[in-house]
Parts: structure tokens; sequence; C-alpha cells
């Protein structure tokens, strides 16, 4: 899931998706839309993940937080994951 945080600190659901077989996620949001500058957090359902393959996890949730800036039209942020950690950047 995909949210963007509003002046008052709400967060709203701008998109939603599933990754596919390579772990990749490419119906995040619909084609018409369009990221605008500020903060978002990405929330991966890693639970259902290591459920689906009968694997203890320790992060049933993980939730990376970033900003958005004028100018950038793309945006590739990999999760690498294990049963007990995970580490994200900002990819190319």
């Amino acid at each position: 899931m995909l949210e963007k945080v509003d002046a008052q600190r709400e967060w709203h659901v701008v998109g939603r998706g599933i990754t596919d077989e390579d772990g990749r996620l490419r119906n995040l949001m619909n084609s018409s839309d369009t990221l605008v500058p500020g903060v978002y957090r990405l929330a991966f359902d890693t639970a259902t993940y290591f459920d689906l393959r009968q694997v203890s996890t320790f992060y049933p949730v993980v939730v990376v937080t970033f900003s958005v800036v004028e100018g950038e039209t793309h945006y590739h942020v990999p999760l690498l994951l294990s049963p007990f950690g995970y580490t994200t950047y900002r990819g190319s």
C-alpha cells in the first residue's frame, strides 16, 4: 500500500498492489496518476508472503517512508527481505 501524508499529518491511500512472480509491483497506481512532491510511505505485508511459504517472520509489516521531490518522475524502492531482517534503498 502506498500512502501520502497531508498538511495535517494524516495519511491517505494513493495506491495498492500485489507483487508479481519476480517480486515486482507494476500496478501500484493508475497509469494516469502521478506522484506529487511530498512524503509517502510504502507498507509491505510481509506476513502474508511468509505465511504462504510456511515461514515464521519477525517483521509482519515493513514500512518505508520516503520523500518525492519536484522533477523526479520514477521511483524504484527495492525491499530485500529475509524472515528476520530487511533492507531497502533508492534504486535506479
